[in-house]
């Protein structure tokens, strides 16, 4: 459903902000580690969060990623997955046809539709602070 691009900037925002929990700013070879995306992939799509205001980018000594606590209940998944791809994901077709509507539906169109839905109400209503628990506190992993 996500673009892989999508699916590493999740990750990454989610790392980013289990740490900015725990007061702690990291760095761009830590989190492509952590998530285990290429370096210069990560790189950019930590530019895009960036311009985004999703995420903090501090440059210089001890500088890093970080997102403010105080913000983290604020954003939801829908806005990282804007970010980078879109809203494609909630009005492509599930097929991937370049003509699909209700008025000419491909075979899945009204199967997919209530599955779009779904997932535009999770996204919706999902933040990065009760993600960030779940990692901090070990119910959740980011990485098999």
């Amino acid at each position: 459903m996500f673009s892989k691009t999508c699916e590493y900037g999740i990750r990454a925002t989610i790392f980013i902000a289990s740490q900015s929990y725990q007061d702690n700013r990291v760095g761009l070879k830590d989190i492509a580690e952590k998530i285990d995306s290429p370096e210069a992939f990560t790189a950019k799509i930590l530019q895009i969060l960036s311009k985004d205001n999703i995420i903090h980018s501090i440059k210089g000594v001890g500088g890093g990623f970080e997102i403010p606590k105080e913000t983290m209940s604020q954003i939801k998944l829908i806005q990282i997955v804007s970010a980078i791809d879109g809203d494609r994901v909630f009005t492509g077709c599930g097929l991937g046809l370049s003509q699909c509507s209700e008025d000419h539906p491909c075979p899945v169109h009204d199967k997919f539709k209530s599955i779009r839905n779904e997932l535009a109400f999770m996204l919706e209503n999902t933040n990065l602070e009760e993600l960030a628990i779940g990692i901090k506190s070990g119910d959740t992993f980011l990485r098999y």
